[in-house]
């Protein structure tokens, strides 16, 4: 990173150097320089990364010494009115380019009156490492997983073919590529993904902050009322998400936004009326910002700015499953768990949701623990780029050792989102695939032999390590890449 972004520690008092950034980008605009850059790269050895938007917490758009592939404006995209799928599919779809973004995605969708299962973030690249991670989305309470509505792939593999997978052809990496990871089976170029009925959508946003008379009590208290609901409110179809942030020495709480789809505004209000009036006896400073329109895109446009990432941060995650939001006790252990780690000093995200019925018998890679989850949790720490090491490392240390491993036990044989976990998430291949690894791994070493793809926490980078560490834990993109 430049000296100004970069902490002392970490060097940012010497000049600059690429660092783990590739030494080399093509900015891809055809799939014959995809292919001619993975030959190169299978052919001389060389590192490669592949990168679109770079919404990345996991460092697999980085590397040192890489050629890096930039899907970033492949931004071409069809709407089919009827596109037959194998399968049996019979109905509207987009045809997606791999640098389409989800602000994109959404617009064309109301262009055409229908709607597509796409991510909160309006600058996350569409069928990237967002699908081939599983795809959550403000729709995953109806519609489950994005991953899910995938018809068909075109992708490069490490061979340097150019290859359509679907139901029919090749469908064992159509399988690995709903959900089984990014930048770890092919260099994906397109995909062809359902679109469903156009629908009314319902937002609600709000912020409040702790101070004077609402202290911390009465914000957590206001929080384990609006868990109570999590089930109830999952199973109406609703989604939200929201943080818990330490600012100013205050507790900052803003609802980014809740999502109520195929909801009207009074329907959504007398959904929430009783949690509402609980806040009211606690004394919760609540001005809600409620919003109903015609169409999801339009909903979600409003509800969803475009949110700031910052440099210096690092991030843990696990899912709750409903067999714990539904036990009383094991919810409130878990509430307390989260309030734990927010008192020593991690800022929170949370996340309610479902996967509607039915979806655990869909046949792909997305996680098994998606299909039970209503709570995603997720933590994160920060620090200034004039701190000293040991402060960092010590927040870094605390994520991984000490604040997530009580999450973990309160949550038995569940997992996390990989595309929003720990960089070194312990027992990863457990955590982000469940009993589908050993599947999943077959299948990478069938169609990538000779290990061209390579990305953290990937399918089958169980065999690489990286050769230099910073803050003395956490494996450096700044180093070699090397076999075990």
């Amino acid at each position: 990173m430049p000296p100004n972004y970069t902490a002392g520690f970490l060097g940012r008092a010497v000049n600059c150097s690429v660092g783990g950034f590739p030494e080399y980008s093509v900015k891809v605009a055809n799939v014959a320089q995809i292919q001619l850059a993975v030959n190169i790269a299978r052919n001389l050895n060389i590192r490669l990364v592949i990168k679109n938007t770079g919404h990345d917490f996991g460092a697999k758009s980085t590397g040192k010494g890489a050629i890096n592939l930039w899907t970033h404006h492949l931004k071409d995209a069809e709407f089919y009115q009827r596109y037959q799928a194998p399968g049996g599919y019979d109905g509207p779809a987009f045809k997606f380019g791999a640098g389409v973004q989800v602000e994109q995605a959404y617009r064309l969708a109301k262009q055409h009156n229908v709607t597509v299962v796409g991510g909160e973030g309006k600058s996350v690249g569409f069928v990237g490492g967002y699908i081939q991670g599983g795809g959550h989305s403000p729709l995953t309470s109806i519609y489950g997983m994005a991953a899910d509505h995938v018809l068909s792939i075109q992708v490069v593999t490490a061979d340097g073919q150019f290859i359509t997978a679907d139901a029919k052809q090749n469908s064992d990496l159509f399988w690995a590529l709903r959900g089984g990871g990014a930048g770890t089976f092919g260099v994906v170029t397109s995909m062809v993904v359902k679109a469903f009925p156009k629908i009314r959508t319902t937002t609600l946003t709000y912020n409040m902050t702790t101070g004077g008379n609402f202290t911390r009590e009465k914000l957590w208290a206001a929080q384990r009322a609006y868990i109570d609901g999590f089930e109830r409110y999952a199973d109406l179809g609703y989604y939200s998400y929201y943080r818990i942030r330490h600012v100013g020495g205050q507790l900052y709480h803003d609802m980014t936004s809740m999502v109520a789809p195929n909801t009207t505004e009074a329907e959504f209000r007398a959904s929430m009326a009783p949690l509402w009036a609980k806040w009211e006896e606690i004394g919760v400073p609540f001005a809600p910002v409620i919003r109903e329109l015609d169409n999801f895109s339009d909903a979600w446009e409003l509800a969803f700015p475009h949110e700031v990432w910052t440099w210096t941060m690092r991030q843990a995650s696990r899912f709750v499953p409903r067999s714990v939001i539904s036990d009383p006790v094991k919810r409130a252990a878990m509430v307390d768990a989260i309030k734990g780690v927010s008192d020593e000093g991690a800022n929170i995200l949370l996340f309610n949701m479902r996967n509607p019925p039915g979806s655990a018998a869909i046949d792909n890679a997305v996680n098994p623990a998606w299909r039970d989850v209503l709570m995603f949790a997720i933590m994160f720490v920060n620090w200034n780029v004039t701190d000293p090491a040991p402060y960092a490392e010590q927040l870094s240390r605390n994520l991984t050792y000490e604040w997530n491993p009580r999450w973990r036990a309160l949550t038995p044989g569940s997992g996390t989102y990989m595309s929003e976990s720990d960089y070194i998430e312990p027992d990863w291949q457990q955590s982000f695939h469940g009993d589908k690894y050993p599947r999943l791994l077959s299948i990478k070493q069938k169609w990538d032999p000779q290990d061209v793809f390579y990305a953290t926490n990937a399918v089958g980078s169980e065999k690489w390590q990286l050769s230099e560490t910073i803050m003395g834990h956490l494996p450096s993109q700044n180093s070699k890449l090397c076999l075990k």
